[in-house]
């Protein structure tokens, strides 16, 4: 959460390109790490939730909304409910891909998931709340 005010004001393609950044450097770091830990999807790798929290707040960059913090928190509160249900996909990738992958695309995922799921609630409000 405290990365995103720093690549909230970027224009929407550099925003997400950074994303696609944090998601390539997340999966070569978790993989890394498990080798250093012994363990799989290790508590301590965390960087799987920076991308797909960042993921998440996407909506609200494509729509200028990224300072209204009742959406950025719902948008919190969103992913770590994806990131906890896994749903279909999310789960598959985490017991499919072998090392880092596995870590960190679960999280872009659910991220995704979020994503959808924040983009119509902005949009909602803005129509009702205008």
């Amino acid at each position: 959460m405290l990365l995103f005010p720093v690549f909230a004001p970027f224009p929407l393609a550099l925003y997400l390109l950074s994303v696609a950044a944090i998601t390539a450097l997340g999966i070569w770091a978790a993989d890394r790490m498990e080798a250093v830990f012994g363990v799989k999807d290790d508590g301590r790798i965390v960087i799987d939730e920076v991308a797909g929290q960042l993921l998440t707040l996407a909506p609200l960059v494509a729509l200028g909304a990224s300072r209204n913090w009742l959406l950025v928190v719902t948008g919190f509160v969103l992913f770590r409910v994806f990131d906890v249900w896994k749903p279909g996909p999310a789960r598959w990738l985490e017991a499919n891909l072998p090392g880092g992958a596995g870590v960190v695309m679960d999280d872009v995922m659910a991220g995704a998931f979020a994503a959808l799921a924040l983009a119509a609630i902005a949009l909602g409000t803005e129509r009702w709340l205008g």
